[in-house]
């Protein structure tokens, strides 16, 4: 039997036992080892302000329409995008795949996943790599995702708001690009964890006026690159006051409700900034006969294997799957002492 975690309202956590699957020729079996928590969509969800609770997003015209049902509702079982596993049975005709082989992927909160052998090849984890890195495959993609809508240029002032998991990773890969990287929070710990990921300069956001410091830092120039990251309104605002005359400001926070403290007909008008949205279900345009999804997951998790990222210190909480009611509330009450949380899963599967 396969268990799988819903929420079954706002707020409230439960299971659900799904019936066995017959396992077809060309599938595996993948029991899972690690769940990682998404701290940005996954908790709108929890906390029931995804824009999908309210509206529907048609998809054929890419709106969200008020006046329709919304698209997504309670419970909702579509929970968790950034998990690893272990093959423990293949399908009659499976050839490249063996039981014992650790697979990345997305397949949610659960503790068994069937998939194609052809998606087990495609995710198939490198030789010796901690199979905990696997959690890391989806928002690592964001991560690069973001990088490269920033186009960094080596030698370039980069700074980064917001460092929760998502800001993290992109200080590190900006770092890895060659750039100064100036990282921006308002808690001592993810400024501390910066630091420690290769951040050259570090601003705590309650007690500096950030835009203004990192002009004096840049001969008053301001920064090349600013990436956004922490899905608040008044944050994208002072990455927009931070940016160089004609800078990319990339934002890659999720943000909810309305944008009452950004204002565009200062800096963003006068500086002719360009904002740009950076988010995984698309890549550059100019980019998109090389790059995709999977190539983003799957340099996610090679990066790592190389030594380019540096991931597993992000993860700071780990819970047992049976707990994640608790870890949730964690998150959401303390979002300020939590990078990443993880979810793990009973040998036994």
């Amino acid at each position: 039997m396969t268990k799988a975690l819903v929420f079954l309202e706002p707020h409230k956590v439960g299971f659900e036992s799904l019936p066995v699957q017959q396992l077809a020729p060309a599938e595996v079996l993948i029991h899972t080892l690690f769940s990682g928590i998404s701290a940005g969509t996954e908790m709108t969800q929890f906390r029931g302000t995804s824009p999908f609770l309210h509206k529907r997003w048609d998809v054929d015209q890419r709106l969200f329409i008020p006046d329709e049902a919304a698209s997504l509702s309670y419970p909702i079982r579509t929970l968790g995008y950034e998990e690893s596993g272990k093959v423990v049975a293949v399908g009659s005709q499976v050839q490249s795949i063996q039981p014992g082989d650790l697979i990345f992927g997305t397949w949610g909160h659960r503790t068994r996943h069937i998939a194609t052998e052809e998606y087990a090849l495609a995710h198939r984890m490198p030789p010796g790599l901690d199979p905990m890195c696997g959690i890391f495959s989806h928002i690592g993609a964001i991560a690069l995702n973001g990088i490269h809508d920033g186009r960094i240029r080596i030698g370039d002032t980069v700074a980064v708001f917001g460092l929760g998991v998502l800001g993290q990773i992109v200080v590190q890969a900006a770092k890895k690009s060659g750039a100064r990287v100036i990282a921006v929070d308002m808690w001592e710990m993810r400024l501390e964890m910066a630091r420690a990921m290769g951040a050259d300069i570090t601003l705590k956001a309650v007690s500096t006026s950030v835009a203004e410091t990192i002009r004096g830092l840049t001969q008053g120039r301001g920064a090349d690159v600013c990436f956004e990251v922490s899905g608040s309104v008044k944050a994208l605002n002072e990455a927009i006051r931070a940016a160089a005359y004609s800078a990319r400001v990339v934002a890659m926070g999720f943000f909810q409700g309305e944008a009452n403290q950004l204002y565009l007909g200062e800096e963003f008008h006068h500086n002719r900034i360009n904002l740009v949205c950076s988010q995984i279900g698309g890549v550059d345009p100019e980019l998109k006969y090389r790059w995709d999804k999977l190539r983003l997951w799957q340099s996610a998790i090679q990066l790592q294997a190389d030594g380019v990222l540096n991931l597993l210190p992000l993860i700071t909480h780990r819970a047992p799957f049976d707990q994640a009611a608790a870890l949730f509330e964690r998150i959401d009450q303390h979002s300020e002492t939590v990078l990443q949380a993880v979810l793990e899963f009973p040998q036994g599967g």
